[in-house]
């Protein structure tokens, strides 16, 4: 191919009409390009560059052994001739489509039309066991899989299956230790593109997701809307054991563990095993003595994000927990919790030895010493956890 004559709009390649030949070489002509702010490839601003990618495109003619389309310039197989030329336009930067209302642009038509139901809400695709409804089939599709639990994406590592190829991929980091994605501000490292824009914020301070019935605010959209839930009431994760609902995921994972003696996470250090690799990362803490978060006002660390949490209350004096009987305030939703059996007359925690029930776990692990050789608590000790 002539790279003048590219440069120039005329190309080589032959269309079956003459709109379809009108329309390629508006595509292939540089200032009918999309610009550099929203193409993929900043390469592609570079004429000579865009034109050197155009001829690469179409020297591939030739089919692989398996009959698919071999990209030259990354090497992915395609499996057809449409496929490969959508895949090109990620090299090239070429985004013809684009949305009239926030004015992104996209390299399909159909990621446009999946996109403008971001601003319709629209959800054609409707889930036939539960009635939850999806603006894409293939988001209805790795949902059904929660309900058939078919995991059709294989580690060759560890043998261990998953639902989402997604999920796949970043598992395949843990036995690589890859972390590509660096936060440009302190340096951590994450598996996941989107594990480091949550983070950025966590520096920014940048909350974006608002409630609408409380004003509360939150750095993720899953956040904001397991805390919807909250206040509709809706609990829509059933524990396929003993019924039980949920308003989280993570809640019914954690349950779930409790029906099981597994504990798949062991500590090299002490040998203590643990269901959840959450819990077991925080325990490996009190051995490496790491706390990374700090509080912003005093300076002081914390193993736990949670505890740094409750702690920066402190500073302002907020007690956002209220109970609805009486009135009083807590800092930490788990003093209200306790606080509230006092109005219940509650006592979901039993000892195994004499079966005398207790409104805390803190109450009964003191009890739980008056049945063995272990010293009894100071006085002092006792009110502390009396008070907290």
């Amino acid at each position: 191919m002539n790279l003048k004559s590219l440069l120039r709009g005329e190309c080589i390649i032959s269309w079956k009409t003459d709109g379809s030949n009108v329309s390629h070489v508006k595509c292939i002509t540089p200032e009918n390009r999309v610009s550099s702010e929203n193409a993929v490839s900043e390469s592609a601003d570079d004429p000579k560059i865009y034109a050197q990618l155009h001829e690469r495109q179409n020297s591939f003619q030739s089919l692989t052994n398996n009959g698919s389309f071999e990209c030259s310039l990354c090497g992915m197989l395609l499996q057809t001739l449409h496929s490969h030329k959508m895949h090109f336009r990620t090299h090239a930067g070429e985004r013809r489509f684009k949305c009239n209302i926030c004015g992104k642009f996209f390299i399909q038509s159909g990621d446009l039309k999946y996109h403008l139901r971001t601003h319709t809400g629209e959800k054609p695709f409707k889930c036939d066991i539960c009635g939850r409804c999806f603006s894409q089939s293939g988001t209805l599709n790795t949902h059904l899989r929660t309900h058939t639990g078919e995991r059709p994406f294989k580690c060759d590592t560890c043998g261990r299956s998953f639902s989402r190829k997604g999920i796949l991929k970043m598992h395949s980091r843990t036995h690589t230790s890859e972390k590509p994605f660096e936060c440009d501000v302190c340096g951590k490292c994450f598996v996941h593109s989107g594990h480091l824009i949550y983070h950025v914020r966590t520096h920014t301070g940048d909350k974006p997701f608002k409630c609408d019935n409380c004003e509360k605010c939150f750095y993720q959209s899953g956040h904001l809307k397991d805390h919807l839930r909250t206040h509709t009431g809706d609990k829509p994760f059933n524990c396929h054991l003993c019924g039980t609902h949920f308003y989280k995921l993570c809640h019914l994972r954690d349950h779930v563990s409790t029906h099981t003696t597994e504990k798949p996470f062991k500590c090299d250090v002490c040998e203590k095993s643990f269901s959840k690799s959450g819990t077991f990362n925080i325990h490996a803490r009190t051995h490496t003595g790491e706390k990374p978060f700090k509080c912003d006002v005093c300076g002081k660390y914390f193993s736990r994000m949670g505890t740094l949490k409750i702690h920066s209350r402190s500073h302002t004096s907020k007690k956002p927990f209220k109970c609805d009987v009486c009135g009083e305030c807590y800092f930490q939703s788990g003093h209200l919790i306790d606080h509230l059996r006092t109005h219940t007359g509650e006592k979901p925690f039993k000892c195994d030895t004499c079966g005398k029930f207790f409104s805390r776990m803190g109450i009964l692990k003191i009890h739980s010493r008056s049945h063995t050789s272990k010293k009894p608590l100071s006085a002092m000790s006792v009110a502390n956890v009396i008070s907290n």
